[in-house]
């Protein structure tokens, strides 16, 4: 799930209406198209180079007076242009590909992407995907490889294990001799099970290592280090918070974040009539910490949180309805832990309940 959520000072500080030139451009590795709008709307240009040399939009972008607000679509080098590209103009906006239907109307060029790609710049109708020249955004690029070695370490773990089952075996409750003669009866059969113990082996050294560097970034940073005295965030659990969320101050209040972790569903009504509650597009990384956090913290019964969960029952709520509660309760901490840099408050949800009182 990409970052779509932008602060009220960003949006105040720098609405669209307050630039000159509104440009979008449409880049791959072969070519580039760019489109140009005005303050009052009037297409100036539009020009296509035949090789994406980053050299001549920054000699374009040099030649122009006024303020100027640049935008193009998220994609694996939009970190890279949004750094190259920061100072040459007063605003960058990244934005998202998946909320630009429009582009999918009609013939397609790359012309005519960047001409839609300025019109939606222009009325307002982006999206934002979050990006940042903060040093904290390298965060990130520990968390994508960390997440990419777990995700592959898992699945040959899974191979291994579907290797003993296809000959009726469990490869951790099997007698090991039993395994050995059977699967050793096909050479083919051996000596796949032999490369994946040495793949297996090297994941575990791996991800040994990626934990080593999570606990060294976690334990020299502050506002990281507070979230784990949350019950149920760990250290790789308040890591991963930190390197999804990087700035906190970009949510405009608690339900903005709620919403990105998916911990609030959206009603849908027209004509005086509701057509239920859906989930917004939400961060899944995020989702599934908080949720795993409050099953943690439930566990034992000498924690302010199971407390907590214990009054949410009295109040009638199912297990289901407070746990979730208490994960909502979970992200709001730790939130507020992120903006402000405070030690956790063990008993914050009693002075939570006085207040709505």
């Amino acid at each position: 799930m990409r970052d779509c959520i932008i602060s009220n000072e960003q949006n105040k500080s720098n609405h669209y209406l307050e630039f000159d030139h509104y440009i979008a451009f449409d880049w791959s590795q072969q070519n580039v198209a760019l489109a140009r709008l005005t303050k009052k709307g009037n297409l100036l240009k539009v020009i296509e180079w035949a090789q994406s040399d980053i050299k001549l939009i920054k000699e374009y972008l040099n030649k122009l007076q006024g303020t100027t607000v640049l935008t193009f679509e998220e994609t694996t080098n939009s970190q890279w242009l949004y750094v190259e590209f920061k100072d040459f103009v007063d605003r960058i906006i990244v934005c998202d590909p998946y909320r630009n239907h429009l582009l999918l109307e009609g013939p397609k060029t790359d012309k005519i992407d960047s001409v839609k790609l300025c019109q939606l710049l222009k009325a307002g109708f982006l999206k934002e995907v979050y990006h940042s020249n903060d040093q904290l955004y390298q965060y990130r690029c520990l968390l994508s490889a960390y997440t990419d070695l777990v995700k592959a370490g898992v699945r040959i773990q899974n191979q291994h294990s579907a290797l003993y089952r296809a000959r009726g075996l469990h490869y951790k409750k099997c007698d090991k001799g039993e395994a050995e003669h059977k699967i050793s009866q096909h050479h083919l059969r051996q000596f796949v099970k032999n490369w994946q113990l040495q793949v297996i082996e090297q994941y575990h050294e791996d991800k040994k290592l990626f934990e080593g560097q999570i606990e060294k970034v976690v334990h020299s940073h502050k506002p990281i280090n507070q979230l784990t005295q949350i019950p149920g965030i760990g250290i790789i659990s308040a890591f991963k918070i930190f390197a999804i969320v990087i700035e906190p101050r970009r949510f405009r209040n608690r339900g903005c974040y709620l919403s990105y972790c998916g911990l609030v569903l959206h009603e849908k009504t027209s004509g005086g009539r509701s057509y239920g509650k859906r989930f917004p597009r939400f961060n899944r990384e995020l989702k599934a910490i908080y949720l795993t956090a409050a099953r943690v913290a439930i566990r034992s019964a000498n924690n302010p949180l199971y407390e907590y969960f214990e009054k949410l029952i009295e109040k009638g709520l199912t297990p289901k309805q407070a746990n979730l509660q208490l994960a909502r309760y979970i992200a709001r901490v730790s939130l507020s832990i992120m903006k402000s840099s405070q030690k956790y408050e063990p008993y914050r949800w009693r002075k939570d309940e006085v207040t709505a009182a």
